[in-house]
């Protein structure tokens, strides 16, 4: 019956007493009354950073699991402004983290390309003319074999 009525109250509760009761309890009870009154407030801040729904949606739910922690290691005087604080950094961070992959993506695609487009032996080119290439390259086509020096003499040179 207490416990009800306990429950009942904990509407009239403020966020500091809340946070109170919950560090001197360890009573999930009272986080997630926290959680309740706060969740679309860190939805909105993810939705604005993240601008995907299903992004936002666990990025709220890991930021709660990350509170309880937070909670017990800060001396929180507007609990409102530290979890805004809290959910804008978390955002912040996941996008620049995904700013950092996607870069390192790029960079390896453009230096793949550029091993591609870009023989190790082409600075070569500059000390080599034109004539003495043309011999180097019928030379080493002289040392295939049958088959892939009339692919390559087909395909290329006719």
């Amino acid at each position: 019956m207490l416990f009800r009525l306990h429950k009942k109250d904990v509407n009239s509760l403020t966020d500091d007493e809340l946070i109170k009761k919950y560090l001197s309890n360890d009573e999930n009870f009272y986080f997630g009354e926290l959680f309740k009154r706060y969740t679309h407030l860190v939805f909105g801040v993810c939705m604005k950073y993240l601008k995907d729904e299903a992004e936002s949606e666990d990025a709220v739910m890991d930021i709660f699991e990350k509170l309880p922690a937070g909670l017990k290691h800060h001396d929180i005087r507007n609990f409102k402004s530290w979890l805004y604080s809290v959910a804008k950094n978390y955002c912040l961070m996941k996008i620049r983290k995904e700013k950092n992959i996607f870069e390192k993506e790029q960079s390896l695609k453009i230096s793949e390309q550029e091993s591609v487009e870009f023989p190790a032996f082409e600075h070569l080119n500059d000390e080599i003319g034109k004539e003495e290439q043309l011999n180097n390259v019928e030379k080493a086509i002289e040392m295939l074999s049958e088959e892939q020096r009339l692919c390559v003499e087909l395909f290329y040179l006719q």
